[in-house]
């Protein structure tokens, strides 16, 4: 076997992670479009209904070009669900923030993504702490 290729375990692991994240994307992309939002734009928009945060670091949590964030960040204040202010701690930067109808909309873009909910509820606690700690083991996060 070269070191190149895979046992049929790990195949099928690959297998099924790939189909998990189709699914996942298929239904952001369907809850996004029921808020007239790209999948993109739901996606900055639940990042910063966490925190307010600078362009470059969505785009970094987000692993795209700033030069994107941007202009999903335009298209999200035109229609009013972000605002840019100055960051408190250097009033050079600025922040992208949810304004209220910004939240309730990432609450319910949140609310709708139900498709790995009821799986997951099928798992005990500790099973869907296993499988968090080993996701996170396999992106190498800290704390995995």
């Amino acid at each position: 076997m070269s070191s190149r290729s895979a046992d049929p375990l790990t195949l099928e692991v690959v297998e099924l992670i790939g189909t998990v994240v189709a699914r996942y994307h298929e239904e952001y992309e369907h809850a996004a479009a029921q808020h007239s939002l790209t999948g993109a734009q739901a996606r900055v928009l639940n990042v910063l209904a966490l925190e307010p945060m600078p362009m470059r670091r969505i785009a970094r949590t987000l692993r795209c070009e700033p030069s994107n964030v941007t202009g999903i960040v335009d298209r999200l204040e035109a229609r009013g669900l972000v605002e840019r202010r100055p960051d408190p701690s250097d009033r050079r930067v600025k922040l992208a923030a949810p304004t209220d109808e910004g939240r309730a909309t990432a609450g319910r873009l949140r609310d709708a993504l139900d498709f790995a909910r009821e799986p997951l509820a099928g798992l005990s606690v500790a099973e869907r702490t296993l499988l968090r700690d080993l996701l996170r083991r396999m992106l190498g996060e800290p704390g995995a």
